[in-house]
């Protein structure tokens, strides 16, 4: 493996029933279940969720450091997220995952940095570029 190679770990140990618990090294504990919709169970987090989430929060991570490159002074930040799991000939697959991205910045003259933050982001987003799920990105940005 080269220089520019990164490993993420963490380990699944079943408790009961289709419960279970993430762990990581130095991090919270996530309890983690299969989802009602499969006979799992209602108020745990759910690999789906999860796989969602990490979409949501790469979009995110990438926003921070592409707004710095592009001298975008935004004020506040913020996304909500909607993956499509849906049936095919295979078994179920996410065909897409919706990214409403919400933006507030300090000017009018912000407005294109901001969008070409986001942009950026969508581009660059390592979790994107690694999965075969479409990623749709819609932003919204006001001028605070």
């Amino acid at each position: 493996m080269g220089e520019d190679v990164y490993t993420y770990e963490n380990t699944v140990t079943w408790k009961k029933e289709k419960i279970g618990e993430v762990t990581w090294a130095g991090k919270p504990t996530i309890e983690v279940a299969t989802p009602p919709e499969f006979k799992g169970h209602e108020g745990i987090i759910t690999p789906e969720d999860l796989f969602v989430a990490a979409e949501n929060v790469c979009m995110f991570t990438t926003f921070l450091s592409r707004a710095k490159l592009v001298n975008c002074n935004f004020k506040s930040y913020k996304t909500d997220a909607k993956g499509f799991l849906e049936k095919n000939d295979t078994g179920f697959v996410f065909t897409k995952i919706l990214i409403n991205v919400y933006v507030t910045v300090a000017t009018k003259e912000d407005i294109p940095r901001a969008e070409e933050a986001i942009k950026l982001a969508k581009e660059r987003c390592f979790i994107g570029n690694s999965i075969k799920t479409t990623v749709e990105v819609k932003s919204f940005i006001d001028v605070s």
